[in-house]
């Protein structure tokens, strides 16, 4: 087996994981069972290996940071995703949040598989105005940043959730985390997120003034991520300023999160600009 053989092997593998760990994650809401979070997280640990090793390999046959195309930014956007939900469970204990927080990285995946020929998956020439170690800082703080952003989306969605089964006297929502643990845990990430997210965009106007002489052009992609760091400036401004908790700031997390999707899928597949390449 070559090294694309090898990358294939773990992409695949990655795919298996992430799916069987999110149906696990939700036989586990649903269940009694402690087994099925146990096993939901070893084998999302798997995936994240999988993950890993085929961005290394991907890495070796290229000769590059692999950041050159959809795909590349896809398994990158995937392995932040797991990483920093991974930290978050065992930091926090919160198994439930995988039922949430899983079904992300499967989606973006799956996007690769529906829509993305092996053409598109191949490794390809990297364009000069890639050719920056800027690109790499940029890339590496929104990984992260989008990454956090989708655990903060998890977890407004677990808090709506909670607040949904109170009102209905569920049996399991004594088993999910309380409102306050949640909403204060979503404040903390995304407070982690956003210095992140601010430099992303920092290190991206310095490598867009190395590769087109222009720290700001209005580029979609530029534009989008200037809308999506003033929604989470407004979360946090309206939490700092005027105790903006709750439901509140749960929809805020949810609707910070889809403009994360759309500043990397609507420019990148829907929307012309300088950043095109990257679909």
């Amino acid at each position: 087996m070559g090294l694309q053989g090898l990358e294939t092997s773990m992409f695949y593998l990655m795919l298996a994981a992430y799916i069987i760990s999110m149906v696990l994650y939700w036989v586990y809401l649903g269940s009694k069972d402690e087994m099925f979070g146990y096993f939901a997280t070893i084998i999302t640990f798997i995936g994240l290996i999988g993950n890993t090793a085929a961005i290394v390999v991907r890495m070796i046959i290229a000769q590059r940071p692999p950041l050159s195309n959809g795909y590349e930014f896809i398994l990158t956007f995937c392995w932040g995703i797991v990483a920093v939900y991974l930290f978050t469970e065992l930091r926090f204990k919160i198994k439930y949040l995988g039922s949430f927080v899983m079904p992300v990285p499967f989606l973006l995946i799956m996007f690769i598989i529906m829509s993305m020929g092996p053409e598109e998956r191949l490794v390809q020439a990297i364009p000069p105005a890639l050719k920056s170690q800027w690109l790499t800082f940029h890339v590496v703080t929104a990984m992260f940043a989008y990454g956090a952003f989708a655990i903060s989306f998890g977890l407004g969605l677990m808090y709506l959730l909670k607040c949904q089964t109170l009102a209905k006297s569920s049996h399991n929502s004594s088993r999910i985390p309380s409102l306050q643990v949640l909403d204060e845990l979503s404040y903390k990430i995304v407070g982690f997120a956003f210095p992140l997210l601010t430099l992303c965009i920092i290190t991206g106007a310095i490598w867009a003034n190395y590769a087109w002489g222009t720290y700001w052009s209005w580029d979609p992609k530029e534009t989008w991520s200037l809308i999506t760091w003033i929604i989470y400036a407004g979360y946090l401004h309206a939490r700092l300023m005027y105790g903006w908790k709750g439901k509140r700031a749960a929809w805020m997390a949810v609707f910070g999160f889809l403009a994360v999707l759309f500043t990397f899928f609507g420019v990148n597949y829907f929307l012309p600009g300088l950043h095109s390449y990257a679909s």
